[in-house]
């Protein structure tokens, strides 16, 4: 028991005022619970872990891994390190055209009104997604259209198949005049 000195005489005046109070009783609490945990994504993290797995396995079946012929074009005049450079996507995209599901003769057009208004505008690189061709009967067929028409097109100073995060041999990063001036 608290001896007489360390009474507060606060509390001793609370209880007094108190002692014959009755508690009311609510039948509109609402009881206090703390939050319950985020659920753990277990799955997820298993999916996570199985990819893992997966990507150090070596690669028995090597069909399944992407094939196809690089596109590869550097305009004489320009050094080499330009061709080397798009190749490691030094240089930003600032646009992109996606060709799928387009006719060959609609999608050279698409193709040239794009180069006409990127060159119009002063992009300097550009990308142009035109597929593989594995739903091509025979050659891919858009691919072959893309690199001849910019192989002839005077504002291509280069052009290179992406890197496989970019899209890999179904895409080309183009370097367009007005990015650089020719080589002297």
């Amino acid at each position: 028991m608290k001896s007489k000195k360390n009474r507060d005489p606060d509390a001793d005046a609370f209880k007094s005022a108190m002692s014959g109070v009755t508690p009311l009783r609510s039948q509109n609490r609402l009881e206090q619970r703390p939050p319950a945990p985020q659920p753990a994504p277990a799955q997820t993290q298993r999916d996570e872990a199985e990819v893992l797995t997966e990507l150090l396995d070596p690669v028995e079946d090597y069909s399944i891994l992407e094939t196809g012929e690089e596109l590869l074009f550097l305009r004489p005049g320009y050094p080499p390190r330009l061709l080397r450079r798009l190749r490691r996507g030094f240089f930003s995209t600032a646009d992109s055209i996606d060709l799928h599901n387009m006719t060959e003769k609609t999608a050279r057009d698409v193709l040239l009104r794009f180069l006409a208004e990127a060159t119009r505008y002063g992009m300097g690189c550009v990308r142009i997604v035109h597929g593989k061709g594995l739903r091509s009967k025979g050659p891919p067929v858009l691919k072959l259209m893309t690199a001849k028409a910019l192989r002839r097109h005077p504002a291509v100073i280069a052009f290179a198949s992406c890197r496989p995060v970019a899209g890999g041999t179904g895409a080309v990063d183009v370097l367009l005049r007005g990015a650089l001036a020719p080589a002297q």
